[in-house]
């Protein structure tokens, strides 16, 4: 953050060169001397004023893990803040889901400026609420596993839901949903619940999106082998490190986590047949944000290679933009699906609830 330059308070040399003690001659009382002092302090108090008139405030909401210590929010606000001349101030929820729910709530009275974190599957019922403006941004640059096309949110890091096992315990992972389901029903996965974290939500997408009408089958094949369906991802991945469950939702990505920290690289992600789905995460600017043309540039920062070369390796997600040799090399090795399944979301939006009471009645 830029600071203001520092008011100069010393007096004049010519205040300092008299002695009021009893050696030298007494003061008479100078009412301009009395008065500098009060001219000193209110200068002072209107310095600090207009400091705080001329450096804004940028307030985004988003996900915990994003704004924790080790995530990417405080690297990112470091070099943001280093360039606007402004202060960022990141508000975290629980989930992308809940940061929603919060501006949903608050309306035009938020303090939130924009929102970072939420994903493709709920884009579009954020699109639907009217609490988003566009992002005015060219993104003809960017290096996604499809095109982007949206006005509104602005996209920032990247992978692919997946089952992710251990070499050592799976020696043969299964290869698609059916081989997973013919498994021994000894066989187990952790999961997670699709209203409250955002790969559980994911995973019903990529069943519907593979299978269509026939996910209510899939879905009843899969139960003898859920473990459990926990509220949030660590729970799940814990359990799996644990050894409780064969494989865990994760993502593509994960694996890079164990090789970049822990120097292990018998953390793998299982490729299935049918394809995997994305999860792309964006950022929106607020329409009731009276900072606009700053979120705008936040989010103009955010799709940068300076700021996407923070997001490897603290949110454990693909890049963006092509960062070549920048990205860590734990990345260099991960495996990548062989095609991309998607839903509009639209479509999304209009069933959502319906599919995840799918999955929940299978599972019950």
């Amino acid at each position: 953050m830029a600071r203001a330059p520092a008011l100069t308070t010393g007096l004049h040399p010519r205040f300092h060169d008299r002695n009021p003690g009893p050696d030298g001659p007494r003061e008479r009382d100078d009412p301009m001397i009395k008065s500098i002092p009060l001219a000193l302090a209110v200068l002072a108090g209107a310095a600090t004023a207009a400091t705080a008139q001329e450096t804004p405030n940028l307030t985004i909401y988003t996900y915990d893990a994003f704004a924790a210590d080790w995530g990417p929010g405080p690297q990112l606000k470091e070099g943001f803040e280093a360039q606007c001349d402004c202060i960022v101030e990141f508000i975290a929820a629980d989930s992308s889901i809940g940061a929603l729910r919060r501006v949903q709530l608050e309306g035009d009275t938020t303090d939130a400026d924009l929102i970072v974190g939420l994903d493709t599957a709920i884009a579009g019922e954020a699109r639907q609420t009217g609490l988003f403006a566009e992002h005015q941004l060219d993104l003809d640059g960017l290096s996604l596993p499809e095109t982007w096309t949206d006005p509104t949110f602005v996209p920032f890091d990247y992978s692919h839901f997946a089952f992710v096992y251990d070499e050592d315990v799976v020696s043969e992972p299964p290869q698609s949903f059916e081989e997973l389901i013919d498994r021994p029903e000894s066989f187990k996965i952790a999961i997670q619940d699709p209203r409250s974290a955002t790969p559980g939500l994911g995973l019903v997408l990529w069943i519907k999106a593979a299978y269509g009408d026939d996910a209510a089958e899939i879905w009843e094949g899969l139960a003898p082998h859920v473990l459990t369906v926990t509220s949030d991802w660590s729970e799940s991945y814990a359990l799996f490190l644990d050894g409780e469950a064969d494989m865990v939702l994760s993502y593509t990505t994960s694996p890079a986590y164990h090789v970049f920290d822990e120097d292990d690289h018998s953390i793998h992600a299982a490729m299935f047949e049918e394809g995997h789905l994305a999860q792309i995460e964006v950022a929106g600017v607020l329409e009731s944000s009276p900072n606009k043309a700053l979120a705008r540039e936040f989010l103009d920062y955010l799709a940068s290679p300076g700021a996407q070369a923070v997001i490897p390796t603290t949110n454990w997600m693909f890049p963006v933009v092509d960062l070549e040799s920048e990205l860590d090399p734990s990345f260099s090795d991960l495996q990548q699906p062989s095609s991309t399944l998607s839903i509009a979301g639209e479509e999304i939006t209009a069933n959502r609830d319906a599919w995840i009471d799918e999955m929940l009645n299978a599972l019950n």
